[in-house]
């Protein structure tokens, strides 16, 4: 896990199903209770995702919502964005190629004490490994 400030990127398993979704769900809602006001669930190195994984990424997202805080996906692989496209995932979070893609521009990283899901401005970077993965 990587923090920048109040901002937690957290990198997910190669597959994420019903063996380890509800570990990873704990583990995610755990980074929003020690005050991440965006969570960033680096998804690049995914090549699969089942009806777990959905079901644990929609519950962080609902208590991201709950708690003012904010949740965004990075996703690398065709496989993986098919899954949350045909869940309607991708129209309730918001999805990126890569984590500095996520990071970088006007509502990459929510200012420390905003509430607003779309923030003024962003001042974060971000060493990935392999930089932007396209999708």
């Amino acid at each position: 896990m990587l923090w920048i400030g109040r901002v937690a990127v957290v990198t997910l398993p190669d597959e994420v199903d019903v063996t380890n979704a509800g570990a990873i769900g704990e583990d995610l809602l755990s980074v929003l209770n020690q005050g991440a006001v965006l969570l960033v669930a680096d998804m690049s190195k995914t090549t699969f995702c089942d009806s777990a994984g959905v079901s644990a990424l929609v519950a962080t997202f609902g208590q991201a919502v709950r708690g003012s805080s904010g949740l965004r996906l990075v996703v690398g692989t065709p496989a993986v964005r098919r899954v949350l496209s045909l869940t309607g995932v991708d129209r309730l979070m918001e999805m990126f190629p890569s984590v500095a893609a996520c990071l970088a521009g006007p509502y990459g990283v929510v200012p420390q004490g905003s509430q607003s899901s779309e923030p003024e401005s962003a001042t974060a970077k971000a060493d990935t490994d392999g930089g932007g993965a396209g999708g």
